[in-house]
């Protein structure tokens, strides 16, 4: 296997009016792929279509939806089949986090939280996957987080998500060998999106520098043009290099000093 040819493909990416997933919609496009725009802010969605169509020439379907509700993937792939739209790629982008101790968060919350954070990319992944399989040289990419890899007081459940996300997708690695496509988790750390906004506060970053969508999508896309493509990438050198040194402590000691750091600008609990 070499670098992808993503002309002449389609790929579905949610998540897509913003940060990483808008990223991922630029990228793509620059190297030929047609898109299908998913998000539920439609004029976010129409201006980037309108933006790629004018700057690279490939075809771009805006598609508001709302990965929240129940079986939204099947929805998803029956209002795509609906349209004439074969998608031979697929970046599962969308997601939120929430922050500040678990016993105070707002349950209803929660299970939005894990609703699109998990729900949603297993129903997604499941119902392309198939076509995906069939086209046989695209791409299913599932954005993880270094939240992924240690416990993460005061985001405990945002980080579960993400652990479930990587777990999952390097299963989805293994089944799809020899198929043609390529899966892959990516982890990025703290980037400059609108997560924080979401989030509420630019505490859960904690402290550490920011990095760029743009090179994250970049991390990505490179991985995947590898010979041998990885189950998983971290993107960041300095990323990776706390993960490493994340599994030379014990869980004990990892969970001890996370929760220390994070004490300093949580919510009271």
């Amino acid at each position: 296997m070499s670098q992808v040819d993503y002309r002449g493909q389609t790929t579905l990416i949610t998540g897509a009016s913003s940060g990483i997933g808008a990223e991922f919609a630029r990228q793509l496009a620059e190297r030929g792929s047609d898109l299908v725009l998913v998000a539920r802010r439609r004029e976010r969605l129409e201006a980037l279509a309108a933006e790629l169509v004018s700057a690279y020439g490939v075809a771009v379907v805006p598609l508001p939806f709302d990965l929240g509700q129940p079986l939204a993937g099947e929805a998803l792939a029956a209002e795509a089949a609906r349209r004439g739209l074969a998608v031979t790629s697929l970046v599962n982008n969308a997601g939120f986090g929430t922050f500040g101790p678990f016993h105070r968060e707002n349950p209803d919350r929660l299970r939005e939280e894990i609703a699109l954070d998990v729900t949603a990319v297993v129903d997604i992944s499941r119902a392309f996957i198939e076509q995906l399989r069939s086209a046989g040289r695209g791409v299913l990419v599932n954005v993880a987080s270094m939240a992924a890899y240690q416990p993460d007081p005061q985001m405990a459940v945002y980080g579960a998500t993400k652990a479930f996300v990587l777990s999952f997708t390097e299963a989805l690695w293994y089944e799809s060998r020899g198929t043609g496509l390529r899966v892959i988790a990516v982890s990025p750390g703290a980037t400059r999106t609108e997560f924080f906004d979401v989030v509420g506060t630019l505490d859960a970053a904690g402290g550490t520098k920011l990095s760029e969508p743009g090179d994250v999508v970049r991390d990505a896309l490179r991985a995947l043009d590898r010979r041998n493509p990885p189950p998983s990438v971290i993107s960041g050198r300095l990323n990776h290099a706390m993960a490493l040194a994340g599994r030379l402590v014990s869980r004990r000691r990892m969970v001890n000093t996370l929760g220390r750091m994070t004490a300093r600008t949580a919510p009271v609990a």
